[in-house]
């Protein structure tokens, strides 16, 4: 019960501009922030993925960014994943994938009224040809529960011409095993996760093993289908899991991928490429880092003593 209220709390503060102020001012969260966010621009993603295929990972890039005012914002974000997707290509870090981008369609004008998923979609058309053009894939990030249909919209229209494209699924969400059973064909790549917001108990599982029971469901289901599934979690527990339910589908190394994020658990995600798993590492980057940390942290309550320690700071 006291893990939910902070969780509902932090979810709470992640919308709170006053916070946000206090948060970016003290010196122990710009330390927090650098820790799981590759920094504010272009060149520090580059630099962040660099890094991370030097170690032997793959990498998606996330430029950060929600719930944009108008189509001109949204046509910003589109054009600077376009900018990145080329500039990773130069540098020959797109090459098979190794470096893909995660995009989220409220950054691209989802929300934007009436035409918002079709702004949304054309949007999304252009960075999926730029990234063809650069070698790479693209994964569309989901959001708040009310807009999975949406999402899933773009992506069935986007497979039309892309059938690459990435979807990701919340094992919160109690509609999730039937979608992952609807997504695991031939192509298809999905990314699950448990979820990062706060939906109602009407549509999601509120209780932690129910979510967790619920991710052991899921991955079941698309390991043994037809597509490639990318299970993004950091709980050993579920990744051993996963390991055994791969080897009991029959697939080979190459044929799924663990995702973690930035700044979690580095040392396993390096053991874990050592034994040649295919593991990627999630790379949010961008001025838009708040709301993105604070789910982190709402993630794992228990992290909320940091960013309290960071409010307090006078160092």
């Amino acid at each position: 019960m006291i893990a939910k209220a902070q969780r509902a709390l932090l979810l709470a503060a992640s919308r709170n501009d006053a916070l946000r102020e206090a948060v970016e001012r003290a010196p122990v969260t710009r330390d927090l922030v650098h820790r799981f966010v590759a920094g504010t621009g272009d060149d520090h993603a580059l630099e962040a993925a660099a890094e991370q295929r030097s170690r032997g990972l793959l990498v998606t890039l996330d430029r950060l960014g929600e719930d944009v005012a108008d189509e001109a914002d949204a046509a910003r974000t589109r054009d600077a994943y376009v900018g990145v997707l080329g500039r990773l290509s130069a540098l020959g870090l797109s090459d098979g994938g190794d470096v893909e981008v995660s995009v989220k369609l409220s950054a691209l004008g989802q929300a934007l009224g009436r035409d918002g998923e079709s702004v949304a979609l054309e949007n999304a058309r252009t960075i999926c040809e730029a990234a063809a053009l650069a070698g790479t894939t693209v994964t569309l990030d989901m959001e708040d529960h009310t807009t999975v249909d949406s999402t899933l919209r773009v992506l069935e229209a986007l497979r039309a011409e892309h059938p690459w494209v990435g979807a990701v699924l919340q094992s919160q969400l109690r509609r999730t095993e039937a979608d992952c059973r609807d997504l695991a064909t031939t192509g298809s790549r999905v990314r699950l996760c448990k979820g990062a917001y706060a939906p109602p108990e009407t549509v999601a599982f509120t209780d932690p093993h129910g979510v967790d029971r619920s991710y052991v469901r899921c991955l079941k289901v698309l390991l043994h289908g037809e597509g490639y599934p990318m299970l993004a979690t950091h709980d050993p527990l579920l990744l051993e899991i996963g390991e055994a339910v791969a080897r009991d589908a029959g697939r080979d190394a190459d044929a799924w991928e663990v995702q973690m994020l930035l700044g979690v658990r580095p040392q396993e995600q390096a053991r874990l490429g050592s034994l040649g798993r295919r593991v990627r590492v999630y790379v949010p980057y961008g001025d838009d880092w708040y709301a993105y940390l604070v789910r982190r942290l709402a993630e794992r309550p228990a992290n909320l003593a940091l960013l309290l320690r960071s409010l307090t700071s006078r160092s």
